[in-house]
């Protein structure tokens, strides 16, 4: 069983994604967490974010089961993720560990910006992820206050229109909906409420399957 759920920064994919593996006893990745790590590990190391055979040869030192979701969710962190992730080398190597963790055991549930398009064009059920900007950035300047983070609500919605234009304008796997995938715009619900939503998309899914 595979679940892809994409969409934009702070839409709230990620809590949901980890509410459904949790859920259904599958196992989560953040993809983004992957792109996080990479653009740490070349900013540790005084490498430059646009040396893309340094980029790639982060790869096969990640451990998917063990990304620090802390340390890897800062703003410089998200800032070097962004730029790393243009690269198509870069991606390539990126997409097949995805696979890999994706196919191992039970199944997986997997988010990110392109899962339902690329790294799991096959999975069981896709969602893509939305809310409005506005939605977006006062969850997010919640999450990065709440970590003593200082940015105001209105510089994180300027770097989240930022991303969001750089994730869609990229030539490699844009951010956009899978034709198949089920739009969920959880503006205005709380999260039992887009979990509960999101559910009952998965469980017609399967059931269109059987």
């Amino acid at each position: 069983m595979l679940i892809a759920i994409d969409g934009p920064a702070a839409s709230g994919k990620g809590t949901l994604a980890r509410r459904l593996a949790a859920h259904y006893g599958l196992r989560h990745l953040d993809t983004g967490l992957t792109f996080r790590a990479v653009g740490a590990a070349l900013l540790a190391d005084g490498r430059s974010l646009d040396d893309e055979a340094a980029a790639i040869a982060v790869v096969d030192t990640l451990d998917l089961d063990h990304l620090d979701r802390d340390r890897l969710n800062v703003h410089g962190v998200g800032e070097a993720a962004s730029r790393v992730a243009i690269m198509p080398g870069l991606r390539a190597a990126l997409v097949a560990r995805q696979r890999g963790f994706a196919m191992q055991g039970p199944g997986a549930v997997l988010d990110g910006r392109d899962i339902g398009t690329v790294v799991l064009p096959d999975a069981t059920v896709k969602l893509f992820v939305t809310a409005d900007a506005a939605t977006r950035a006062k969850r997010r300047a919640a999450e990065i206050q709440a970590r003593g983070g200082t940015d105001s609500y209105e510089a994180v919605l300027a770097d989240l229109a930022r991303r969001d234009r750089r994730d869609s304008e990229r030539t490699a796997a844009p951010l956009t909906p899978a034709p198949d995938a089920h739009l969920l715009d959880t503006t205005g619900m709380d999260i039992e409420t887009a979990f509960r939503a999101a559910v009952d998309i998965v469980e017609r899914a399967r059931a269109e399957r059987d």
